[in-house]
């Protein structure tokens, strides 16, 4: 078990160090530096992964994963499924696992009742003391202005012996998110956060549309000043309908591979969401015979369009490149210019 959190924290005394600038620390308060060498050599080849495996990394570990969609998409549902594997009660969300942690805090601080029952649909048969021990929820909105109080965020993590934070929802954490330097000061008490080993998700929302009324597909979509999407390490985008039980989740930013597009199935009635379908590369190319698979038609099916760009033609064919690397497909180069690249399956490769 888990000791309770620690309720010690004077938050008055926090109100008062930061009502007016510090002087200088002394040197010797200061945090370790690190040596050149380890900074910069001492890297994994692929980032440590909170939700993610492989190159397909969500959410890295030491990076803010926010997840943006307009209401009603199924942001908190995704999100309460993240908390549960975080808490190391499911072992994965949308087929990709998650590495358990600590103990979670949840900052419920937009609609907390309705974030509630819906979480009510998917903790309900948990066991209670587990979730008392591991799980821990503040109601409304933060003792202070997140981008105005930097410290708050960590200090909220720290009081409540949490290595996970949750925030539901960005607009509810500081207010004016619009302008830069609200944007730039929610970003610093995020960033404290993480250098305090805290894991951070967050959930926030979008313009309304895209250009011309389409559906929104890039990081300028999101909602508020450049910081709020500068600063974290992995942006997912779903979105739908209010209450549509299939939506579009695309990963706008990423540690390292993209990963999706995918349509998800949000069940409703039991907090649970799936991945509909997403391209399967290597039976587009088992059915493609003694013609195999282009790069062209590989993003087709993936990105679902007809108009190929050559960034999505290069994403599809990193793609089919790393089936070649693990053994699955292997690709015949053109003998003439002007043809595409083809990919096989490795048993039916033509010589």
């Amino acid at each position: 078990m888990l000791g309770a959190p620690d309720d010690t924290i004077d938050w008055s005394d926090l109100e008062q160090r930061g009502a007016a600038p510090q002087d200088a620390p002394a040197a010797a308060a200061l945090p370790a530096f690190k040596t050149g060498g380890a900074f910069f050599q001492d890297v994994p080849e692929t980032p440590p992964a909170v939700w993610g495996h492989g190159s397909e990394v969500l959410w890295a570990e030491g990076e803010a994963l926010l997840i943006a969609a307009p209401q009603g998409v199924g942001k908190t549902t995704l999100a309460h499924q993240l908390i549960r594997a975080r808490l190391g009660l499911q072992d994965g969300v949308l087929g990709f696992p998650v590495v358990p942690g600590r103990r979670v805090l949840l900052l419920a601080m937009d609609r907390p009742s309705q974030t509630r029952r819906a979480g009510h649909r998917i903790f309900a048969g948990d066991d209670p003391a587990y979730l008392n021990d591991r799980l821990v929820v503040w109601e409304g909105p933060p003792p202070f202005d997140l981008a105005q109080r930097t410290d708050i965020l960590a200090a909220m993590c720290e009081r409540a012996g949490a290595d996970t934070v949750v925030l539901d929802s960005l607009k509810d954490a500081a207010v004016g998110l619009s302008d830069d330097g609200v944007g730039s000061g929610y970003n610093r008490a995020r960033q404290k956060a993480l250098a305090a080993g805290v894991q951070v998700l967050e959930l926030h929302h979008l313009v309304k549309r895209g250009p011309n009324g389409t559906a929104p597909n890039t990081m300028a979509d999101i909602y508020g000043s450049v910081w709020i999407t500068s600063g974290t390490g992995s942006i997912a985008l779903l979105w739908g309908e209010a209450g549509d039980p299939v939506v579009t989740f695309r990963h706008l930013k990423q540690p390292m591979d993209e990963v999706g597009p995918f349509q998800l199935v949000h069940d409703h009635q039991a907090g649970t969401t799936h991945v509909r379908h997403s391209a399967d590369l290597l039976e587009m190319a088992r059915l493609g015979g003694v013609h195999g698979l282009t790069a062209v038609s590989a993003a087709e099916a993936i990105f679902e369009t007809k108009k190929v760009t050559p960034a999505l033609k290069m994403k599809a064919r990193r793609r089919l490149d790393k089936l070649v690397s693990s053994g699955q497909l292997t690709r015949v180069d053109p003998d003439s210019p002007g043809n595409p690249t083809r990919y096989f399956l490795a048993q039916a490769a033509t010589p």
